[in-house]
């Protein structure tokens, strides 16, 4: 079945059609989403934004061109998008975040057990400002975030929608930044 086809099943409903147009686009989306940086995300954010610019290119798909040419530049403008509002000013204290792991969190503890002892005392003070300043659902995606959960597995863990759990995150990272610059 071509994609023309199958757009027009896709149109019609059909969610079969829609699985194999994503099946079939999607090494595309993740060969164009690597090639690009998300200030403050992952590829996995990047491939979400190509998905949903393929899913625009079914939308808004006209038999005047290939549609795989359309689609390829759907997706590519999509991720080109979400890139360029990842660096406005809007998100810069999501972009000039410092993770936790970054302040001391590798902490190499073979050296002296008072070193250990005054890092493990810090990071403990830290966690309980943050369930302080935190509210519940920003404090558990936080920590899964740290943990290294990507956005979907905390959204379906926190049993909530994605855009929920990234603005948890955002929250979340906005208030920890406060918390450290009011310390300094």
């Amino acid at each position: 079945m071509t994609d023309e086809e199958l757009v027009a099943l896709c149109r019609e409903g059909d969610k079969n059609a829609w699985e194999e147009l994503f099946t079939r686009y999607k090494p595309r989306v993740l060969k164009i989403a690597r090639r690009f940086f998300l200030s403050g995300g992952d590829t996995e954010d990047l491939v979400q934004e190509g998905m949903c610019g393929l899913y625009s290119a079914v939308n808004g798909y006209n038999k005047v061109r290939n549609f795989s040419a359309f689609a390829n530049a759907c997706i590519k403008n999509r991720i080109v998008d979400a890139v360029k509002k990842s660096q406005g000013a809007k998100h810069s204290a999501l972009n000039n975040f410092l993770p936790i792991g970054e302040t001391g969190a590798e902490h190499d503890s073979s050296g002296n057990p008072e070193d250990a002892l005054i890092f493990s005392e810090d990071k403990r003070e830290l966690l309980q400002k943050m369930s302080k300043n935190l509210s519940a659902l920003e404090f558990k995606a936080i920590v899964m975030y740290i943990d290294g959960l990507t956005l979907t597995e905390i959204a379906s863990a926190l049993d909530t929608s994605f855009k929920s759990a990234d603005n948890a995150i955002c929250r979340a990272k906005h208030k920890i930044q406060k918390l450290i610059s009011v310390e300094e």
